[in-house]
This record gives structure tokens, C-alpha cells and sequence, in this order.
């Protein structure tokens, strides 16, 4: 059957995060760190408010942007968070970041145009680009330079086929954040070579030493900026799918072309939960700040105990990402020897580039007892005596 299937998807292999969470699936008494959905619920004020909406008839097709209200407390809400004036014609509302990131790839890429994606990286952001028909050019981040993006480096890796470059801040899988240093450093390449900004700003709440910048709000960075928005880890909605693009309106609608061959329309009863979020958003999102800034502190002191690991001190997200090199194992094989020896699942970093073999990603959607007794098993490990 394989000749009646796209070449494009038969070169690709399952990934190490999607192999992680399956060979986790499959142990007995497991102690999960792969993936990054919270083990908190939706908050109870946000699904009660659907439900009524549910029942009086909010199931049905939206306004392919969105529905009005929507986009009018996302308006809101970016002027109030950090005072920027977005026009309603300049938002759109999605079906999940990801599904955002996919249509803005096919909307601007060419076949053979190249996106710089600095790496390590989120898996799905080079298969994105691929299944578009561009090249991922990956980036290098280093963790002596702070895994801060190499201006240097970033503009030797511009060619005439450049299009756009990707940045994620906070940053899935490392836990890092770019300083409004590296921003405006970015912004400075971004309009000396023309570039479009890929902004994935999925983890805004998450910033745990400095307050999160959009890159869209530096001077004149707002007409070059797509920003990919979402309310499944800012608010614990993950299974909503629910998320939104900011853009120039000459590409919203485009977007909206694409999106209604692909979906039509987000699902009017997650768009409801999205205007409850964001409302309700000073007395849910506090709470979820404090508590995984906790896990991640509690997760960094006790993996700096362990011989051979060290890892960086948490400044977003809910991940963190310890260099193991010292073990002498390929991250496939620590990863391997946790979830046989220990029954703690981790993801190897070499799924998120080849750059990341020399560390593993743990994502503290567990809570701290869950987490206590994880790291005590780990330290009972004969790597670690």
C-alpha cells in the first residue's frame, strides 16, 4: 500500500518523545515524566460556565475567526498584560497551537524555503515545515551560552531562501528564556534580512525570573510577528484544543482560507471555556504560577543531588532539561535504564534534536509527594552510589 501513500509523510519515523510516552503507557507502577500535560484538572469555575453555555445552545459552527467575544478578551487582554493595541481583524482562533503553527506553514512557505528553528526543539515544528514543503534549519543553542540564541551564529545561517525563523520563549523542552537582550538582538536580524518571526508563546505564565515579552511588542516587530497563542498549559486546558494567531490581517486571511478546508472553525464550546479563562484569569492563573514554579524547584534541588546530573535553574515552563554527559550514557540509554531499573519515565533529548542527546526531559506534571517518591527510587539506582 506504500505507493498510494505521499512520499513527503513516508520518510517519517515515529519520534523518541512519541516512542517515550508509549513505552511509559506500557510499565506497571510508573512514575511519568514525559509528558506535558498538567495533572491538574480544569478549573471547575471555567467548566461550569460551558456547561450552562452547552445547554443553552453553544454547540454550533462559529464565525471562522472566532467568536466575537473571544477576540474582543484577547484584545483586551494583551492591552491589559502588556499594553499592545491588536486590531480584532488580527486574530484568530484555533484549534490548539500546533494546529495554529501547521496552518501558518502552509500558508508561507514555498517548496525549498527555509525556517531556522533553534535547537534543542519541539518536535512537531520541523515536521511542520517539512509537510509544507521547506527545509528546517536547525540553530544550535548552548548551554554555556545560557541556551540563549547565538546572534553570530543566527545570522550565518541566513541564506536567500530564508523565510522566517521559529522562537519559542519560555522554551519546551529546555525550561529556558530569552532575555529582551536576545530579543531585541533577534528583531535587529529579523528586519536588517526581512524575516518573519515565528513567536510560540504557549507558556507565557511560565516565566518564572522575568516577567515574559512578547518579541511583537519591540519596535517595529509587530507587522513581522506571527504569534501562536494557547490556553492549554497557561490554563491546565490541554484537551480543549483550543488556541489563536496574531498576525498582520493580510495573513489572518489567508490563515482563515486554510483553516476552512481544514477544520471550518475551532468548537464553539471550547472557544466558551477560552473568553471564561481569560476572565476568570486573575484568580486561576496565580495558583497554577505558584504551584509549578514549586514542582520545578523542587525537581532542580533534588536532580543537582544526583552524581554525574547537573541541570540549569528552572526560568520557565513546567520542564526541566539535565545534562547527563558525565553518566557516559546516550540519553536513549539513561532513558532506557530509568524506566527499567526505576520505573520513571523521562524523554531522551536527542527528540528534540541531535543536539540534545547529552541530556533528558522531565516535565513536572506531577505533584511533589509523586515526585518524592520518583527521585527517592532514582537515587537508589547503582549509576547514582
Amino acid at each position: 500500500m506504500e505507493n498510494y501513500i505521499s512520499k513527503k509523510y513516508l520518510g517519517m519515523d515515529e519520534s523518541e518523545l512519541s516512542k517515550s510516552a508509549g513505552a511509559a503507557i506500557k510499565s506497571e507502577d510508573l512514575i511519568n515524566f514525559t509528558l506535558g500535560d498538567p495533572d491538574i484538572d480544569t478549573d471547575k469555575r471555567i467548566v461550569e460556565r460551558v456547561f450552562e453555555d452547552v445547554l443553552n445552545g453553544a454547540t454550533h459552527y462559529t464565525d471562522t475567526l472566532g467568536i466575537l467575544e473571544l477576540r474582543e478578551e484577547l484584545k483586551s487582554y494583551y492591552l491589559d498584560e502588556y499594553e499592545m493595541e491588536i486590531d480584532l481583524d488580527k486574530i484568530m482562533i484555533t484549534t490548539s497551537a500546533c494546529q495554529g503553527m501547521w496552518i501558518v506553514m502552509e500558508a508561507i512557505l514555498d517548496n525549498g524555503d527555509e525556517v531556522i528553528i533553534p535547537s534543542p526543539h519541539f518536535p512537531p515544528y520541523s515536521d511542520q515545515v517539512q509537510m509544507a514543503g521547506g527545509k528546517a534549519v536547525f540553530l544550535e543553542l548552548l548551554e554555556s551560552e545560557d541556551f540563549q540564541i547565538n546572534i553570530k551564529r543566527l545570522e550565518e545561517s541566513i541564506t536567500e531562501k530564508t523565510k522566517a525563523i521559529i522562537i519559542n520563549t519560555p522554551n519546551n523542552p529546555i525550561g529556558s528564556c530569552l532575555s529582551r537582550k536576545s530579543l531585541e538582538n533577534i528583531s535587529e536580524i529579523a528586519k536588517k534580512y526581512d524575516l518573519l518571526i515565528i513567536a510560540d508563546d504557549i507558556y507565557t505564565l511560565y516565566s518564572y525570573q522575568e516577567p515574559f515579552i512578547p518579541i511583537s511588542s519591540i519596535n517595529g516587530m509587530s507587522e513581522r510577528t506571527i504569534t501562536l497563542g494557547s490556553f492549554s498549559k497557561n490554563f491546565a486546558m490541554t484537551g480543549w484544543r483550543i488556541g489563536y494567531i496574531l498576525a498582520e490581517s493580510s495573513f489572518i486571511q489567508v490563515f482563515k482560507k486554510i483553516n476552512e478546508n481544514n477544520v471550518y472553525t475551532a468548537p464553539e464550546p471550547s472557544q466558551r471555556a477560552a473568553l471564561h479563562a481569560l476572565r476568570l484569569r486573575k484568580e486561576i492563573q496565580p495558583g497554577l504560577f505558584e504551584e509549578f514554579k514549586k514542582r520545578s524547584y523542587y525537581a532542580y534541588e533534588r536532580l543537582n543531588k544526583l552524581k554525574g546530573i547537573s541541570v540549569m535553574e528552572p526560568k520557565g515552563t513546567f520542564y526541566l532539561f539535565p545534562n547527563i554527559e558525565k553518566t557516559g550514557l546516550t540519553s536513549i540509554e539513561f532513558a532506557d535504564k530509568l524506566l527499567k531499573e526505576a520505573g520513571v519515565a523521562v524523554v531522551p533529548g536527542v527528540a528534540f534534536g541531535c543536539n540534545g542527546d547529552k541530556y533528558i526531559r522531565l516535565a513536572v506534571t506531577l505533584n511533589v509527594d509523586r515526585m518524592k517518591e520518583a527521585f527517592d527510587r532514582i537515587e537508589k539506582m547503582e549509576l547514582f552510589k
